[in-house]
């Protein structure tokens, strides 16, 4: 049961809801309910309600009770226990307070001394007890109580960048970063006209800006989910927006995606579960009484998704990006709200939950990412690992440690901690690593067993025994018993680089691996989103004969554009800002004049996509950020991770009460400190 109050402004426009769906299961189709949430801040009145347009699915909360406090905000709570409210926090149509451009901001928290502190239910192995799940109780009629932001720290960047080695950052208020560019640097025609559609793609709700749609094709008739905002998606315009200096967009974005994130604990298992972030939201258009008309935010769980995959990196960019919003702006307040700290521990109570597997990496199904496609990833991608990875760093940073939270916290440090390890030693190939796996014995069963995943050497792929560099490697794209994915994934190897997950030797082995290989990965058209493609019965077999994933199509061996900005992070943080320099140059050449497609197909990337939408947003926003961060290398300081020490002295094999694992941190650190 959840119980938590909601803060909203009455000064914000009334009648703005939230569409939320329940669809019952079968297997031809199904039946959906819609039920609304109306926040008619006029009158300091929410209320649930069924619309007759859609269907007289009863909702399962009676009513509220509002709360007026001298600090002029509505403070709202349930008044029964029935059923389990969305979170909404300040007004659905945005908060009043992120317009004022002031140093020192109020924060209207609902905690009293009274009111329990968050708790998780992660189990970890410094302590055996299982600690309750996520609440907040005793809320009702309790005073809200006001907790001030003072001054925020001009110094953070500055810091951030001294940490990692980056000299002479702009310390000013970022705010107002539109002072980007170099001195005396106009944009180009192709940045301008970039800028424009980013702008023109923007998505407004209740008069306010919420994100940016997926792609707008003037000349495509089917848009099918293209015409939503996708959590993934939105990344990459974010970055380019809070660069610039307007950050309202991205503070918008994440609590408007907090308030859709699921809450309520099913068992159907056609529902999402608690703490999953929707793939997607659409501003829809709903018909009232008397020829009116209100908004409602629709959400996409991945039940309208190819396969019904629900996104497992959706929650896990949201983390990413609400660090980056508080890095770039200074504004740590939203961080600290008490709804944010909820919707991450939700996320993180997800993802963290005791299940049957052994490895420390996240289990997921195909489909579950920036491959939404049947590609032969389920199992532990690498992708997800790094993205997994990424997210729990930053939720260590963010989260507001006290009682309730210090057990969530140890959780996070144990799992960074076997993570790191168990990427570093298992996913990593090189040419000596290739040369021991093709020496493997099979059918090990001790517990010193070299082959400890029965790896059978014959699995080695033919092309990677001349593809693999002299100097060089990369991270693997799968590990799982008896098999190995050898294919190369970009997204999931950056990432590694961009938050440490490799060690600063693998870092850089990846980045030699590139430009090693760059007619391979790179091409006419940055980047392969992996290589190399399936292709004849691999194919067949592991694609399931996908038309759209044919050889050197799509996620099967395409080029993605939007993969840029990611590189130059990468590139940045390895002192390799020639490399990005070069692939900004290649795809600055073309972009524009192929009308900023999605992705591109053949081995060299020559060709847009086959079924590519044009105008593709985060085609757009990838090359607008990538030329921000060249510009100024310093602001990237703020969207890095460098290695953390810390890490390699939490030993999790130590805590283990049986004594049999042997410990390889001894082997970790010998790879860090070379």
């Amino acid at each position: 049961m959840i119980t938590i109050g909601f803060l909203s402004n009455s000064t914000m426009r009334p009648s703005c809801r939230f569409l939320m769906t329940r669809k019952t299961p079968g297997i031809f189709g199904s039946a959906k309910y819609h039920r609304t949430l109306t926040s008619d801040l006029s009158t300091n009145h929410v209320s649930f309600e069924h619309n007759k347009q859609f269907s007289a699915y009863p909702f399962r909360i009676f009513g509220f009770r509002s709360i007026i406090n001298n600090t002029q905000k509505v403070f709202c709570t349930p008044i029964t226990n029935f059923g389990q409210p969305r979170l909404i926090s300040g007004s659905p149509c945005g908060d009043c307070a992120r317009r004022r451009k002031r140093r020192g901001v109020s924060l209207v928290a609902s905690v009293a001394s009274e009111v329990k502190e968050y708790s998780t239910s992660v189990e970890t192995r410094v302590n055996d007890k299982n600690f309750e799940r996520i609440y907040v109780q005793n809320g009702i009629g309790v005073k809200p109580s006001v907790v001030e932001k003072i001054d925020k720290d001009e110094n953070v960047v500055g810091e951030e960048a001294s940490r990692i080695g980056i000299k002479n950052v702009n310390t000013e208020n970022l705010e107002g970063v539109k002072g980007v560019r170099s001195p005396g640097r106009e944009e180009s025609e192709i940045e301008k006209e970039a800028w424009k559609l980013l702008n023109d793609v923007i998505v407004m709700y209740c008069g306010s800006p919420v994100g940016t749609v997926a792609a707008n094709d003037p000349g495509d008739k089917q848009p099918l989910n293209y015409d939503q905002v996708f959590i993934r998606d939105f990344v990459p315009s974010a970055l380019a927006f809070l660069l610039r200096g307007e950050g309202e967009i991205v503070r918008n974005f994440l609590l408007h995606t907090l308030q859709l994130q699921s809450w309520e604990k099913t068992v159907d298992c056609y529902s999402p579960g608690q703490g999953l972030m929707p793939a997607s939201f659409k501003v829809r258009t709903v018909p009232l009484d008397g020829n009116k008309f209100e908004e409602v935010l629709d959400p996409d769980f991945g039940e309208s998704a190819i396969g019904r995959v629900a996104p497992v990196d959706s929650g896990l960019w949201w983390i990413i990006l609400l660090r980056a919003y508080g890095k770039i702006t200074g504004d740590y307040t939203l961080q600290e709200r008490v709804d944010v700290q909820t919707g991450i521990k939700l996320i993180l109570n997800l993802c963290l939950t005791d299940g049957f597997d052994m490895f420390p990496s996240l289990l997921v199904t195909d489909g579950s990412c920036m491959i939404d496609r049947r590609m032969g990833i389920h199992g532990h991608p690498l992708e997800i690992q790094a993205l997994f990875y990424s997210a729990l760093r930053c939720s260590r940073e963010m989260l507001t440690v006290n009682d309730g939270s210090k057990n969530l916290v140890r959780a996070i440090n144990n799992r960074l901690s076997a993570l790191s390890f168990h990427i570093r030693e298992y996913y990593w190939v090189d040419l000596k690593k290739i040369n021991e796996i093709y020496r493997y014995k099979t059918e090990e069963y001790s517990m010193d067993a070299t082959n400890k995943f029965n790896i059978y050497p014959e699995q080695i792929p033919s092309w990677l025994m001349d593809w693999i560099p002299e100097e060089g490697g990369y991270l693997i794209g799968n590990l799982q018993p008896a098999h190995m994915d050898f294919r190369f994934f970009t997204l999931g190897n950056l990432w590694s680089v961009i938050s440490s997950l490799g060690t600063p030797k693998q870092n850089e082995a990846i980045l030699n691996l590139v430009e090693a290989k760059w007619d391979d990965l790179v091409g006419c058209m940055p980047l392969k989103i992996c290589y190399p493609a399936l292709e004849s019965e691999d194919w067949r077999i592991i694609t399931g004969s996908d038309p759209k994933n044919t050889p050197w199509s799509y996620h099967n061996g395409g080029s993605w554009p939007t993969l840029l900005w990611q590189f130059t992070l990468a590139c940045i943080k390895m002192g390799r800002l020639e490399l990005a320099q070069k692939a900004v140059a290649l795809a600055e050449k073309k972009l524009a004049v192929d009308r900023w497609p999605e992705y591109y197909d053949t081995r060299t990337g020559k060709f847009i996509g086959k079924q590519s939408r044009l105008y593709q947003t985060w085609t757009i926003a990838g090359f607008l950020t990538s030329k921000v961060l060249l510009e100024n290398p310093q602001m990237a300081s703020m969207l890095l991770w460098e290695e953390d020490y810390e890490l390699l002295e939490i030993c999790v094999c130590a805590l283990s009460k049986t004594g049999r694992k042997k410990c390889s941190r001894g082997a970790a650190k010998s790879q860090i400190l070379v």
